[in-house]
């Protein structure tokens, strides 16, 4: 890939939503950001308005667009919008509270802490299936060689990081994402590097 000597990728999870804060699956399912979570992604505008980047990419989803809208306020680029970095299709559990899911699923979610990368969801979409489609993103990023910012979802981000480390899916939760948080990975001289992961320190 054609990759400049110094590149950062910045990864940012969407600011929190009314089901982030309920603790319901949110999926695909298009939910805006609560008030709390356009606070968020202020601060989170505040915490990357001296960082350098030529791109912004933003999943389509709502909660996603926002967040990148509200930082990109400071740098005022054109954001691309892809579809492949939209969040995991979680099919039929999608709106289902975690107690819910706890006490209908239980054999599911057995799976699921066991081997992740094993499991797709009933109707929606695996891990695998994820990483799959979000990967072209990255590699465009890379053969343009440009600081760029990608504004996606927990398990989509999650995925893109295990990617670029080399980290299997099957552990994935070692580079799980918390709403409004900032990764960047750094690739110098051909090498990749996780400079900061699940960085939430200007939520402070």
């Amino acid at each position: 890939m054609g990759v400049n000597e110094q590149m950062e990728i910045i990864l940012v999870r969407h600011g929190e939503t009314p089901w982030n804060r309920e603790e319901r699956v949110q999926g695909i399912s298009d939910i805006e950001l609560s008030e709390e979570g356009r606070d968020q992604a202020r601060r989170l505008a505040t915490a990357l308005r001296e960082k350098a980047f030529g791109s912004i990419y933003s999943s389509p989803l709502s909660r996603a667009l926002e967040t990148a809208r509200i930082i990109n306020i400071h740098h005022g680029l054109s954001i691309q919008v892809r579809e492949e970095l939209r969040e995991m299709d979680q099919g039929v559990f999608e709106g289902m509270s975690f107690r819910e899911l706890m006490e209908k699923e239980g054999e599911f979610l057995s799976r699921w802490i066991k081997d992740p990368a094993s499991v797709t969801m009933p109707g929606g979409e695996s891990l695998l299936d994820v990483q799959r489609r979000a990967w072209p993103v990255v590699e465009e990023i890379l053969e343009r060689g440009e600081n760029s910012l990608i504004v996606s979802h927990s398990f989509t981000l999650s995925t893109i990081i295990c990617g670029m480390a080399g980290i299997p899916l099957s552990r994935f939760r070692r580079v799980s994402v918390s709403p409004a948080s900032l990764s960047i990975i750094r690739f110098e001289g051909g090498s990749c590097r996780i400079e900061k992961i699940n960085d939430c320190r200007h939520l402070a």
